[in-house]
């Protein structure tokens, strides 16, 4: 049955596969890691307008790898007699405060695909926080969290919605001027574009505000001042004991109860906070997300993923991180690329998302319009295509269930 999927299994899912992709510099790997993502994206993300973001991401991944080529080929150093050259650049000489750094010289093949292969690293890192992103509904994320965390989960949740917010003004306006036959390009077309979306930007901050000024946005509730105290009190001694915890963990010199039971008692005492500092929080739930056997598959095989790219067993710990000296074909190891596959069983364990029948209509439409162009020439065609894109704008999409119908008018007033 079509429903949307619980958000947090999304999220579990994408930092779980940004988790494994921090553990590997293989680049067959992380082109998986990829692969999966761009699939999964498209079997099951939703007909909403910020669902169509992928792709921004993935323009932002290619700027982000042609940034750091970019960077490693101008601040050229650490070149050795073996490398390979493949051009230099003009040296520029710096002062002696400066010489640890050297602008321009030789350009190796060693040093430019080191580089490509971090940039990738960090592209498919964005690329998992994106693809989550745009498969999970960060307002329906909101209502799972603790009520001690309420208000920061808002300010997180108005902040991860700018993105997707953006790219659903940027169709808005790019569709508008396709209706007016507005064909400036470049940098003229830049005014007609940049306005309108901070126009709308502007227009959904003043609806946001009084949207959570009407919901009670930042009421005290009914806790005291002893409570405050003690609320502080546990969250920062339970920070104290994480962050100590964490550090004995990582440095192999420390006594042991500096890693483990450390880890364990700050762990308690945060929940102990935020159990406390819950109380002051009055919060309702209409239809909450239910997590079922879909949410535990698809969580579950985000974490297996890390896991197995995280104990190194059965593969060699050289395979994830291959070695550019000397120039080789860098080896798939089977494990972890079977680990990389299996998270995109997502894509079949999710059910397909709900859609909406105003938005199926008008991609028919669309498509149909495609099709009766071909067959049109001249003034005629042009006519008939603006005749029929006004007309899916006369009615408005109905939801298909009572959640949908909920989730709508949440986002019209966010």
């Amino acid at each position: 049955m079509p429903r949307t999927l619980h958000p947090i299994a999304w999220w579990i899912w994408g930092i779980g596969l940004a988790t494994a992709v921090s553990r590997t510099t293989n680049p067959l790997l992380l082109g998986l890691v990829l692969v999966v993502l761009g699939y999964v994206v498209t079997e099951r993300r939703t007909d909403a307008p910020w669902a169509k973001g992928f792709k921004y991401y993935l323009w932002l991944a290619l700027t982000v790898i042609v940034i750091r080529v970019a960077f490693r080929c101008v601040f050229a150093s650490g070149i050795t007699p073996a490398d390979h050259i493949m051009f230099s650049l003009p040296h520029i000489p710096t002062p002696h405060w400066y010489a640890g750094i050297q602008l321009g010289g030789p350009v190796s093949l060693e040093a430019t695909l080191s580089a490509a292969v971090d940039g990738l690293r960090l592209a498919c890192l964005l690329c998992c926080i994106g693809a989550a992103n745009t498969l999970a509904n960060p307002k329906r994320a909101l209502r799972v969290l603790p009520g001690a965390l309420y208000e920061l989960g808002v300010a997180v949740t108005v902040s991860m919605s700018v993105a997707p917010q953006l790219v659903e003004s940027v169709q808005r306006v790019a569709r508008a001027r396709r209706l007016r036959a507005d064909r400036a390009r470049g940098l003229r077309a830049l005014r007609s574009i940049v306005i309108p979306v901070l126009e709308d930007a502007l227009e959904r901050s003043l609806y946001l505000a009084a949207a959570m000024d009407s919901r009670g946005y930042g009421r005290a509730g009914n806790a005291t001042r002893a409570s405050r105290r003690a609320t502080g009190a546990l969250m920062l001694v339970g920070m104290l004991g994480l962050c100590t915890g964490v550090y004995g963990l990582l440095d192999g010199t420390t006594p042991r109860a500096l890693g483990l039971p450390a880890l364990l008692a700050g762990s308690l005492l945060c929940c102990a906070g935020l159990a406390l500092g819950g109380r002051r929080v009055r919060r309702t739930s209409y239809r909450p997300d239910p997590w079922r056997a879909a949410e535990w598959v698809v969580a579950g095989f985000g974490c297996a993923t890390a896991v197995v790219l995280f104990l190194t067993v059965g593969y060699s710990a050289s395979d994830l991180n291959p070695s550019l000296y000397p120039l080789r074909w860098p080896s798939l190891p089977l494990l972890p690329a079977a680990a990389v596959l299996l998270a995109g069983v997502a894509a079949f364990a999710a059910p397909p998302p709900a859609r909406t029948p105003g938005r199926a209509t008008a991609t028919s439409q669309q498509a149909g319009r495609k099709t009766g162009k071909s067959g049109r020439t001249g003034t005629s065609g042009r006519a008939g295509k603006a005749g029929t894109s006004a007309a899916p704008g006369n009615s408005a999409p109905a939801p298909t269930s009572a959640q949908d119908t909920d989730d709508n008018h949440r986002e019209a007033l966010l």
